[in-house]
């Protein structure tokens, strides 16, 4: 069983030597996403709340590209630059992720590139 590439251009382009997301077999597995504009680069949002829902957005861009949905995701993983930043990311989180039984979640703190604020990434399996 071979890998696949899964790109859309609804999620931005990577600027390394990566992919979007990668699927093998009914494992899809979508690359930490940031709050850029797929369509300009630019980040969107200044705050946490904006950054995470355009985050959400362009992980659910790449799902959608390799035949998945947010309801197929068994994992998400969070990465915020700030303890602080948590409960803002978590009410965005709760408005776009409601289908139970919900994924499994992991949260971290990490540095990241001057103005983002969160990454997501996640892995699915498709029925």
């Amino acid at each position: 069983m071979s890998k696949t590439e899964i790109t859309t251009s609804n999620a931005p382009k990577p600027v390394a030597s990566f992919s979007q997301g990668v699927r093998k077999g009914n494992v899809l597995q979508v690359a930490g996403q940031v709050a850029f504009d797929p369509a300009t680069n630019a980040i969107v949002g200044s705050t946490v709340a904006e950054q995470t829902r355009q985050a959400l957005a362009n992980v659910a861009a790449v799902l959608a590209a390799g035949g998945a949905s947010l309801d197929d995701v068994l994992m998400l993983r969070v990465y915020l630059t700030d303890t602080a930043h948590f409960g803002e990311m978590n009410e965005v989180y709760n408005e776009i992720v409601t289908q139970q039984p919900f994924p499994a979640r992991t949260t971290v703190y990490v540095g990241l590139p001057e103005g983002l604020l969160v990454e997501i990434d996640a892995l699915a399996v498709v029925d």
